[in-house]
């Protein structure tokens, strides 16, 4: 486990390395150069992950578990959020029912920590979670990625998933996500992209998605405008800021923040 500078939690925890590009949001993923360097920095569980293609790193589509990272968190004492796999998938195809219920029976036994689990296969997330997992855990966060309308189709099997937090991570923003329905979605996060090959996002994106947060009671975080500011100019991320129509938006869910 490591701290981050992940602006919407406090530290990572990644039992799972290794992930395969499935959509458009993966494609400049900051995970897929950091498995690289954590090779390079001869961090074994990173071994052989990345290829080079066309310039950039990429991932093999290889996913490797790591039984040794599952006793991390139970040495923590103070209370955490914790984004979960920062660096993959949890509920990435290659990663085994047993080893998600190992993960699940160790944030089980920290209740002190409130855990974020965040996926691109939401679908499988709710079959496992629906037939595997006893009970709804209140320290676990589930959530997805939608970085556009072609994947807006993931908050249905989002809301399917039996969990006391729900949440979207529509980051990178890189298109529109149209009308969607937040009905029983906690959480929002926004933000845009990052990095020399970063893709612009646009401020009516962000109101989209704001505004039906309001409509929805939807707790909104908006994490960064990334590499390109609201005026389209490109620039370093701590150069455009998180400033958001004036002011900066850091809420959380509601439950979680009943629980302080």
């Amino acid at each position: 486990m490591a701290e981050t500078q992940i602006e919407w939690t406090d530290a990572t925890w990644n039992p799972v390395a290794g992930c395969t590009i499935v959509s458009a949001g993966c494609t400049h993923c900051y995970a897929m150069e950091m498995a690289r360097r954590l090779e390079a920095m001869k961090v074994n569980k990173y071994d052989g992950l990345t290829r080079k293609s066309g310039g950039r790193t990429i991932w093999k589509g290889l996913v490797r578990e790591d039984p040794a990272s599952l006793a991390i968190p139970l040495r923590w004492r103070k209370p955490r959020k914790i984004f979960v796999n920062s660096m993959s998938d949890l509920f990435h195809e290659q990663v085994s029912d047993a080893f998600i219920l190992q993960v699940w029976q160790v944030m089980r036994d920290t209740p002190h920590h409130h855990y974020q689990i965040l996926t691109k296969r939401p679908e499988r997330m709710a079959q496992i979670v629906s037939e595997l997992i006893d009970d709804v855990l209140p320290n676990v966060w589930l959530g997805t990625s939608i970085e556009d309308a072609e994947v807006v189709d993931r908050i249905e099997h989002l809301r399917a998933v039996p969990a006391a937090i729900r949440f979207i991570s529509f980051e990178p923003l890189i298109g529109s996500v149209g009308d969607v329905d937040l009905t029983d979605i906690h959480w929002a996060i926004v933000g845009g992209e990052s990095g020399r090959s970063a893709r612009p996002i646009r401020e009516e994106w962000i109101d989209e998605i704001h505004d039906q947060c309001l409509a929805f009671e939807t707790a909104f975080f908006f994490k960064q405008w990334g590499t390109w500011g609201k005026d389209n100019k490109r620039r370093s991320k701590k150069a455009n800021g998180r400033e958001y129509r004036g002011q900066t938006w850091d809420d959380m869910p509601t439950a979680f923040a009943a629980s302080l």
